[in-house]
């Protein structure tokens, strides 16, 4: 069954003390570009919302928090954490790879199905109530290290 995220986005928000969420609603659609060359070449990012962190690295925090980690793609697995406000964190915890794929990347980069992976990926946690400090400020950050690192393709994972 379909999971209804929005009202459980809705609720969840009022618990945590915000006002009702306004969702972005854009009346131009994403600038989309095809792939300039085949995936089996390209150079993937990795990026994700679902407050995955390495042993070691300051957590994530509730409310706002627009910061990002920086995640090396040859990091051990077991090395992943995840904390988030916003979903239920019991499988990612068993398996950072449902909302960080890498293992899964890793091996698609082996058949050759993918070039190669960028030196890193970058996580933030999602469920972040200002949509213009995500546009102003975190996308962009973003943005600016993902073209730093070459990549021609990134592969956004949402929770």
């Amino acid at each position: 069954m379909p999971v209804d995220y929005i009202p459980r986005i809705q609720e969840k928000y009022t618990q945590e003390g915000y006002p009702a969420y306004r969702w972005v609603v854009n009346s131009d659609p994403p600038p989309w570009q095809p792939l300039r060359r085949p995936l089996s070449t390209s150079r993937l990012g990795l990026v994700a919302s679902g407050g995955i962190y390495i042993t070691g690295q300051v957590a994530f925090h509730y409310k706002d928090d627009i910061s990002w980690r920086v995640i090396p793609t040859d990091v051990k697995t077991t090395d992943l954490r995840a904390t988030h406000f916003a979903y239920d964190l019991t499988d990612a915890r068993q398996d950072p790879n449902v909302v960080f794929p890498i293992d899964t990347l890793r091996g698609l980069v082996s058949e050759g199905v993918i070039g190669a992976l960028a030196a890193n990926a970058y996580t933030f946690m999602g469920g972040i109530y200002s949509a213009r400090r995500v546009q102003q400020e975190l996308a962009p950050q973003l943005l600016e290290r993902l073209l730093a690192e070459h990549v021609e393709a990134v592969l956004f994972v949402p929770v």
